[in-house]
């Protein structure tokens, strides 16, 4: 039976860097199912969220080169990504046009899945932790984070200046990452 490598942020970094196939098995399968979780939040289909999982960690091994710690971390920046792939998703043709052509059968278990991952968020304390920041930084954060907003959106929204809305999302992270760390 072979043994689990484990990896400190920076041995993993390098080594997806490397394109070492067991950092990006032990990737897979420590990262997985938050990422999954971010996906399922945006894109409520089972198959098409399992589709845009895969396009993340295929853009993680085309693009991990760009990441920088110094701007953040690891899981930081996978966030990141698969936040960004699941709204292009949800934006790209294809994607609309299935939406439009899906009868409504396809979504009888919808509710039920969404509550589940509810309570996936629930149980790992985030959604806790969101809910103990102040209102302001709050509401960014869920309209992005959780429902999918662009930044440019969640200002139409929430009727406040883009650069107000940039710098809340940043304080509102800043506060999560003291509670995490």
């Amino acid at each position: 039976m072979e043994t689990q490598q484990i990896y400190s942020e920076q041995e993993l970094v390098e080594a997806l860097k490397d394109h070492i196939n067991k950092a990006y098995k032990y990737l897979y399968l420590h990262y997985r199912g938050s990422l999954y979780n971010v996906i399922i939040q945006i894109i409520p289909d089972t198959e098409t969220a399992n589709d845009v999982l895969q396009e993340v960690f295929i853009s993680v091994w085309k693009n991990v080169d760009k990441y920088d710690p110094e701007k953040g971390r690891l899981y930081t920046w996978l966030l990141n990504v698969t936040r960004n792939t699941a709204i292009n998703k949800t934006r790209s043709k294809i994607y609309k046009s299935s939406q439009k052509n899906d009868s409504i059968s396809n979504y009888v278990n919808d509710i039920d899945k969404k509550i589940t991952v509810q309570q996936n968020i629930n149980h790992i304390g985030l959604r806790k932790e969101v809910s103990r920041l102040k209102d302001d930084l709050k509401a960014v954060l869920e309209l992005s984070y959780f429902n999918g907003f662009t930044q440019e959106e969640i200002a139409r929204i929430l009727n406040i200046p883009l650069g107000t809305v940039k710098t809340r999302l940043r304080r509102a992270v800043m506060e999560l990452r003291k509670q995490f760390v």
